[in-house]
């Protein structure tokens, strides 16, 4: 027994206790913070801590010289330039963040760093080439940065720098998008937060439109009676220019003030004339694009059945802004229109079991009938969408021409019925048979947002992610006025074979009132006399056809001055429409079409220097006084990736008031998930996470003799180390060499306990004193520090104080056919809610939870281990469903975990690589 142990030294953990001073560029503005407060800003620097007396005199260290944005807009093209300049004035060096908000639907072309007139310049990598220089820059002990955030309808890009002292640093992005036609009117946003009085602030536009322009509006959010004026707008008929630059003294909130007044939106809002329903065809430079979108066309007459979720998951704030969407669409249905209404848990249930004319006595009993609907139950999608389908099937046969759609509002996933979502995509796109559209809203975060997305595309019709939010209710109502009127369905437009080439795609299921259909080519014949157009499609009470010679608008005689405005904006708007096009494609069709599609979109995204969600920018950060300094990687989020990130962001900006409740909550991030921990086998490693009632797992591959960190948390000093051995046999099978652990060792330097576990004994050892045990022995430990029990010659279960509590499984596998006997070890954590929040280790890294989404399942080489896209620590990887033992309760026989199996050694879910890991000895942090 252990008779005497002194209790271990306990050391002092000291939180911020030096004071750092960190230098911001938010939104194209600089400030300062301290490090304690750095969390609490981490999501979007959300207030200036100039509020903090102790941070202005700080602040007057680093001058903003410049906050510029430029864009410049060419046939709906828009190309942007966000430039900011500062210097840092102080006598030592600061770290600069440049952080800027882009629209969703814009790619990143270029970013640039000047300082002390070094020039570094962005490169745009395929992604997963910009992942290992990023995980090669972590394994060398190198600062780098992943980069990427996310909102509703913008995403976030930031870098940072280290300055040094009396030097300034210039940040330029680029990036381009083709701007939209929602209800009627384009729309360019800028959003813009300097969090300070900047010297020099402009924001300018230049809009370029050869059809003419119908009208421009220029606002802000942030825009008072006084600073409207400033507003300069200037316009002719194919021209328009937009500037707002304000002084100093007007952007001050007060004249005694040092706060700024600019904190929003600035928002230009535009159309332009449309004469002709052929539309208006552009050629720039042997690119043409063609923009159609004809006026005064009668609305067709739609059958719409609205498929609502009222599973469990929908109770509340979602069910109840649902209602209140819904009784405003129903008001806003045309007395043309007929409806349906289907409300499902595990159990659906119809309003009628027809479709129904939009008169105004069956839109107000069918108010009545939303009033009532209440959430319960589970969630079959599957048979509620097909049960549409069959609806608007009955209704076919009327010689008017109409258009059948299904708008499906969910939040969660599929639990009932079929479960499948493969099958489920599979079973709505063989019933629809291109007859019909349907739209997919997914509620909330915890819905599937690919899984929707792919099925409306699969069914001529896209998906929409509604915030869970006050303004839900107008979200939901926004969509239903996009797609309430349309004016032509099966739209084909049609261009001579001999003088075109490489179409973006020219056929369209719709066109709704307010939008636009836009379709580029590349020229193969340069005479233009017999470039005919036709444009065939079903309109209201009969076909809608028109044909004619195109009508060509050349730049260069429309704008001499500035014969292309920016580069040759018709082949990037052109690039921009196909690789839109292969992105798509990549998520559809069979395999090989998807391995096609991705290649091709890849392709051009690096001839063309777009960040798409193949490629990545690598920004290469100049050497500091501590050293060369990795790259940032500045990624594009696919939907998907969204919902990971946006949570990941709120569970790390938890605000936490002072430095004490900082740390009172280490151990409990927001909405992470507590996991369960352990390795086993050859050796298997689970992440266990029982909330969400599932687990990650990955293997590592190592050599016999190889050291494993297993966790280390350098705040307390504590390590768990495992030693592989090899597998005994007399060969090496074909699959390879197999490793298991032989010896664990354990060691907490704060309170000085060590423990050695092999397969043969179990070495507990605390301030001089040791004991040894056998597996054989029955035996139970207790010392001030430490606990210890050994039970059934098989496991072995230690609780450190109140810190952490594992249990050591020893196993002993006869494989009796080759008589070969062997012994190895697992190592499973049973309570670690203690550890810092710096704990880390294959297994230490998920003591704390890990955020992540699955989705896109489909089918596996075997049938029960389906394939599947995960979203994690901002990677995309393949990964398959599997199944590890679990002894941690059963120690004979285990139990079946099923999992998300990560291929290659964890990589992707683990940080950095499995050879990261390694350590020189039991008991060693060192390599």
């Amino acid at each position: 027994m252990l008779r005497s142990v002194m209790p271990g030294k306990w050391s002092t953990l000291l939180l911020w206790n030096s004071l750092y001073i960190f230098i911001f560029l938010v939104d194209g503005a600089v400030f300062i913070t301290h490090n304690e407060d750095m969390q609490r800003d981490a999501e979007a620097v959300a207030s200036p801590i100039s509020r903090q007396k102790r941070s202005t005199n700080n602040a007057k260290m680093v001058e903003v010289l410049s906050v510029t944005v430029h864009c410049t807009v060419a046939s709906r093209f828009a190309h942007t330039v966000m430039t900011s300049s500062a210097l840092n004035k102080a006598n030592s060096s600061q770290e600069i963040f440049f952080k800027v908000d882009l629209p969703k639907t814009a790619f990143i072309t270029n970013f640039t760093m000047e300082i002390e007139g070094q020039v570094y310049i962005g490169k745009v990598n395929e992604k997963e080439k910009a992942r290992k220089q990023y995980d090669k820059a972590v394994s060398k002990g190198q600062t780098a940065g992943l980069v990427k955030a996310s909102g509703r309808t913008m995403e976030t890009f930031s870098v940072s720098v280290n300055i040094r002292a009396k030097s300034n640093v210039t940040f330029i992005l680029t990036y381009e998008e083709l701007l939209q036609r929602k209800l009627g009117q384009y729309e360019i946003l800028t959003r813009i937060n300097p969090k300070q009085l900047v010297q020099n602030f402009e924001i300018v536009a230049d809009i370029y439109e050869a059809q003419g322009i119908a009208f421009v509006e220029a606002a802000g959010t942030f825009l008072s009676n006084e600073l409207l004026p400033l507003v300069e707008k200037t316009v002719t008929d194919n021209k328009a220019h937009i500037s707002f630059s304000p002084t100093l003294d007007q952007q001050r909130k007060c004249p005694e003030c040092d706060g700024s007044l600019i904190n929003g939106d600035f928002i230009i809002k535009y159309d332009v004339k449309r004469a002709s329903s052929l539309g208006d065809i552009q050629i720039v430079n042997g690119y043409f694009v063609h923009f159609f979108a004809p006026p005064d066309l009668p609305r067709i007459p739609k059958n719409v059945v609205f498929v609502i979720d009222r599973s469990g998951s929908m109770s509340g704030t979602k069910m109840i802004q649902t209602r209140e969407a819904m009784l405003a669409i129903l008001q806003d249905l045309h007395h043309e229109d007929h409806f349906g209404l289907i409300q499902f848990d595990h159990t659906i249930l119809q309003w009628k079991n027809s479709l129904m004319k939009a008169t105004r006595e069956n839109v107000t009993n069918a108010m009545e009938y939303v009033k009532r609907i209440r959430d319960s139950g589970s969630t079959n999608i599957n048979g509620a969408v097909l049960r549409a389908v069959d609806m608007l099937k009955r209704e076919k046969g009327g010689t008017q021409t109409s258009v059948d759609m299904i708008i499906l509002l969910t939040d969660g996933m599929p639990n009932s019925g079929e479960s499948s979502l493969p099958k489920i995509q599979n079973n709505v796109l063989n019933a629809i048979g291109g007859n019909m559209s349907l739209f997919c809203l997914g509620f909330g975060e915890n819905v599937d947002y690919s899984f929707l997305d792919v099925m409306a595309k699969q069914n001529k019709g896209l998906a929409r992610r509604i915030y869970e939010a006050s303004d839900a209710t107008l979200q939901l109502q926004g969509f239903f006025e996009e797609v309430a009127t349309p004016l032509l369905s099966e739209v084909d437009l049609r261009y001579p074979d001999n003088a075109v080439d490489s179409l973006t795609p020219h056929h369209f299921s719709q066109l709704f009132n307010g939008s636009e259909i836009v379709v580029a080519g590349r020229l193969s014949d340069n005479d233009m006399d017999n470039f005919l157009v036709e444009v065939q499609a079903d309109g209201h009470g009969n076909d809608f056809q028109v044909q004619g010679k195109a009508r060509v608008a050349e730049w260069d005689q429309i704008y001499p001055e500035q014969e292309y405005i920016f580069g040759n904006f018709s082949e990037r708007l052109w690039a921009y429409l196909t690789l839109q096009q292969l992105l798509v494609a990549s998520e559809l069709g069979s395999p090989e079409e998807k391995s096609n599609a991705t290649a091709k979109a890849l392709e051009m995204s690096l001839k063309y220097s777009f960040v798409t969600p193949l490629t990545s920018m690598v920004v290469t950060k100049p050497e500091t006084e501590d050293g060369p300094s990795g790259p940032l990687i500045a990624d594009k989020l696919t939907e998907g990736e969204r919902r990971f990130v946006e949570k990941d962001v709120r569970a790390q900006a938890a605000p936490k008031d002072s430095a004490r409740k900082a740390q009172s909550v280490r151990s409990r991030p927001a909405a992470r998930q507590r996991s369960y921990d352990n390795v086993d086998g050859d050796p298997h490693f689970m992440i266990e996470l029982p909330e969400r009632e599932d687990a990650l797992c990955f293997d590592i591959n190592g050599s016999p003799g190889t050291i494993l960190n297993l966790v280390k948390d350098s705040s307390s000093g504590f390590l768990v180390n495992g030693k592989l051995v090899a597998k005994k046999q007399k060969k090496a099978s074909a699959s390879g060499l197999k490793t298991y652990f032989d010896h664990i060792g354990v060691d907490h330097q704060a309170l000085g306990v060590r423990l050695e576990v092999t397969t043969e004994f179990i070495t507990l050892s605390q301030d001089g004193q040791q004991v040894k045990l056998l597996w054989s022995d029955q035996a139970s430990l207790k010392g001030p520090s430490v606990k210890l029990k050994v039970m059934n010659n098989s496991s072995l279960t230690v609780t450190i104080r109140d810190y952490i509590k594992f249990r050591v499984v020893r196993h002993t596998k006869v494989w009796s056919k080759r008589h070969y006997h062997q012994d190895y070890l697992g190592f499973y954590t049973l309570e670690s809610h203690r550890v810092s929040q710096e704990v880390h280790g294959l297994l230490g890294q998920f003591y704390h939870g890990i955020g992540f989404e699955v989705g896109d399942q489909r089918p596996g080489e075997a049938p029960e281990k389906p394939d599947a896209t995960m979203y994690v620590k901002g990677h995309q990887l393949n990964v398959t469903r599997s199944w590890h033992q679990d002894f941690r309760k059963d120690v004979q026989s285990g139990v079946h975990v099923p999992c998300w199996f990560a291929h290659s050694n964890g990589t992707g879910l683990i940080d950095g690589s499995a050879s990261d890991y390694i350590v020189s000895g039991l008991f060693k942090t060192d390599k």
